[in-house]
């Protein structure tokens, strides 16, 4: 595998990687348009790691099978203790068998996880 892309729908799009943007310093990648004037918009978060927003809307008409799947993602960042700082939304930091770790949220109230990494 080369690289990975998590597809994640949300009801703001344009919001959501906003989000990602200001605070996680995500840059878009793609902006794809949708047949239902929605835009699919990727991000790319590190190195060969990318998320990809779809409209809940879009997602409800074209493939309502997968609109309840909400996967559950960890990061981990070298930076952990500056992005607990600047993350609005970070949680306490807890360890977890041996891993510092917060949580956070986004703008549509998803929880993601931020662990350290170890160098």
């Amino acid at each position: 595998m080369q690289k990975m892309r998590t597809m994640l729908y949300v009801d703001d799009v344009e919001q959501v990687v906003q989000f990602w943007q200001d605070e996680l310093g995500a840059e878009v990648i793609e902006v794809n348009a949708m047949p239902d004037s929605s835009n699919n918009v990727v991000v790319n978060i590190a190195p060969n790691v990318e998320l990809s927003f779809f409209a809940k809307s879009f997602i409800r008409r074209y493939s309502p099978e997968v609109l309840g799947n909400i996967p559950s993602l960890m990061f981990y960042s070298k930076d952990f203790k500056a992005l607990h700082d600047r993350l609005a939304t970070a949680g306490e930091i807890v360890e977890n068998d041996g891993t510092a770790t917060f949580n956070f949220r986004d703008p549509e109230g998803n929880y993601f996880v931020i662990a350290q990494a170890k160098s």
